[in-house]
């Protein structure tokens, strides 16, 4: 393969199209032998490490290259049709859309569209009582049936029966054979399950007991109340409205108690108002619920230092999150959930503040607009989920976001950005952190003006990211700003975030005064980066090395997803949306300067084996292509378009 990749150059001779110049502005350094043209780059890929084929068998007749998205193509005038010639004097023209990601016409069908017959859940469960919909219930109850349809196993290992001693989804598990009896029930490892039986890998679960009640509205918010009263009167938090929060909870009871009469639910995936779960009798005896915590008295979050994980949307996920814990990360934080969709008890808002049992400081993030939801959902999640912090997104640049004032907006929105901190700062027992962006406008910067009166609302700690929002990804981070922001900030510590991709970069960054760094893409394009922090080294990675953390990662979603088709499902487009990050890395024996910038965008290059070079391509179908080297073949109909478009290039 090395020797088919350095003749590579010499083939393309003066062509148009050669390999581009590593020294051109804004592309990876990369070494020559490993330079090659696009055209090259997917003949070698279609031909699977094989000698590369003749250009008349590869690409279509017309000339067009349909390994290239369509986002690419030129776009048509007004007038024109799709061949290039002008429209009949009758016909419309078409509209031409690009393909665009960040959810904007994006091909997405939901993991259940695949799985066509459903088997009944009680069936799935094996338990005794039966399905409580009787004639009406619209699944499947005829096992035999159902597996007449169902597809081929995916592979002869469960990694749920593996680990756990016991599959949950049974006959439903595309890896069934590996533990289904020869009469079809379900088998189970007695002594594995029963070491698991009182363990909790994953916490911070949403019960029903308490999804009724934020659904019903009967969850009573004490606490939130007072304080955003006290607030709108221009009662700032002090030992004055501390001690107004103590007199009123203990003459009204458990702050928070709901309607139902239950008392203040203790933290952990089974919290919530149950009248019914029994006493803990063990552990320290406390007056928490009678004396609230003052200030002085909470948890720190000693974290100056430490490697922080940054709450990435879509891709930083529990699994994503426990491949970075195995590399070193210190810190992780759940991603970004909306206070709104959590008062109402949305499943899927609230599976974003799972915790795994592997993440010693874990938090988790809180997106909105207005002081009366945030305050409310932080008092809500220190009375129901273990956390270490809870931080606030006031770096959110999308549209949909700042539109409604949260995100960036409350940059610009001081009197209610004020409101929120104070009155969540009041309501929780665990340290309020703040992520923020340089401001609004690129040459308008705010955080220098906003850190010191941060500080004095009562945040713990602020995450700095050296740009604007308008800027979102493009330009380098301003580690000046930060340098300058750090000293705004003290004695509150600051963490900077931006651009790092090397052990340097870390180094580099903390130089500035910052208390510690966060890493957000970095930590996408090359998880292992926590390692080289940490070991002050360059880590020329294999493909089989990255192959086994894809593997280890398809692993861990089957287990947070489920090993079903719909879990199977959800954990490849996890895959590919982080894939699509992935493939931007270049292999340190490949460059011709270290370390590589996140700003310089790869030029086509042949890897040093097969593996190396399929995980170098941008195109969604090598992507899918790998997904199937650990997931098995794609369900019929099958597209992807990622999320996230990379802009970041210059």
């Amino acid at each position: 393969m090395a020797e088919g990749a350095k003749k590579a150059p010499a083939e393309s001779g003066g062509d148009s199209n050669s390999a581009v110049s590593a020294s051109e502005r804004g592309v990876a350094p990369i070494k020559s032998q490993y330079l090659t043209t696009k055209e090259q780059f997917h003949q070698f890929l279609e031909a699977k490490g094989e000698k590369l084929q003749q250009e008349s068998e590869a690409g279509d007749p017309d000339g067009n290259d349909l390994a290239e998205p369509r986002a690419k193509r030129i776009r048509l005038e007004d007038g024109q049709a799709e061949d290039g010639q002008a429209a009949e004097p009758g016909q419309q023209p078409q509209a031409q859309k690009r393909a665009r990601g960040q959810n904007k016409s994006r091909p997405h069908l939901k993991p259940t569209h695949y799985d066509k017959t459903r088997l009944c859940p009680s069936l799935i469960q094996e338990s005794a009582a039966k399905c409580v919909f009787g004639d009406r219930c619209r699944f499947l109850h005829d096992v035999s049936r159902y597996l007449e349809t169902k597809p081929a196993d995916l592979g002869p290992r469960c990694v749920l029966f593996e680990t756990f001693g016991r599959c949950p989804y049974g006959v439903t598990c595309r890896f069934a054979g590996a533990h289904l009896g020869p009469e079809g029930q379900n088998l189970v490892q007695e002594e594995l399950a029963s070491d698991w039986a009182h363990r909790q890998p994953v916490r911070n679960s949403l019960n029903k007991a308490l999804q009724q009640q934020l659904r019903k509205r009967k969850i009573r918010f004490e606490r939130a109340e007072l304080a955003l009263r006290q607030l709108s009167q221009g009662q700032l938090p002090g030992p004055s409205l501390a001690g107004a929060v103590l007199e009123a909870t203990t003459a009204e009871g458990t702050p928070g108690q709901s309607d139902c009469g239950a008392q203040q639910a203790p933290a952990g995936p089974d919290a919530g108002c149950s009248p019914s779960r029994p006493v803990q009798t063990c552990g320290p005896l406390t007056d928490e619920d009678v004396v609230r915590l003052r200030p002085c008295e909470k948890k720190r979050l000693d974290i100056s230092g430490k490697l922080y994980l940054a709450p990435l949307t879509t891709c930083g996920n529990l699994p994503f999150r426990r491949i970075c814990k195995r590399f070193g990360a210190d810190v992780t934080c759940g991603e970004m959930a909306v206070c709104t969709n959590l008062l109402q008890g949305q499943m899927s808002e609230w599976a974003l503040l799972k915790r795994h049992q592997c993440e010693d400081i874990f938090g988790v993030q809180l997106e909105g607009a207005f002081p009366d939801t945030m305050t409310r959902c932080a008092e809500l999640l220190g009375r129901t989920i273990e956390v270490d912090f809870v931080d606030i997104n006031v770096g959110c640049p999308i549209d949909l976001v700042y539109k409604k004032g949260g995100g960036c907006a409350l940059m610009n929105r001081s009197a209610k950005f004020q409101q929120i901190v104070r009155g969540m700062s009041q309501v929780l027992d665990v340290p309020l952190t703040v992520k923020l962006r340089t401001g609004v406008q690129e040459r308008v910067q705010l955080a220098h003006r906003l850190l010191p009166e941060l500080r004095d609302w009562g945040a713990a700690l602020v995450t700095l990211h050296g740009r604007s929002r308008e800027q979102r990804y493009t330009k380098l981070a301003d580690w000046e700003y930060i340098a300058q922001c750090a000293k705004a900030a003290s004695p509150m510590p600051l963490f900077g975030n931006g651009d790092i991709l090397s052990y340097e970069d870390a180094n580099h960054a903390l130089k500035t005064g910052v208390a510690g760094v966060m890493i957000a893409r970095g930590a996408l394009l090359k998880p292992w980066l926590f390692t080289e922090i940490k070991e002050q080294r360059h880590w020329d990675i294999s493909s089989s090395e990255r192959l086994d953390i894809l593997r280890d990662f398809t692993s861990y979603g089957l287990e947070h997803w489920g090993s079903d088709t719909q879990g199977v499902e959800k954990t490849r487009r996890f895959l590919l949306e982080w894939l699509s990050f992935l493939c931007r890395y270049v292999p340190v024996g490949l460059l011709e300067r270290l370390p590589q910038r996140v700003n310089e965008r790869p030029p086509y290059y042949l890897g040093r084996d097969y593996l190396e070079t399929l995980m170098a391509s941008q195109q969604a179908a090598d992507w899918i292509r790998i997904s199937e080297m650990l997931l098995g073949p794609v369900p019929p109909g099958f597209v992807f378009l990622p999320k996230h478009k990379a802009n970041a290039y210059k």
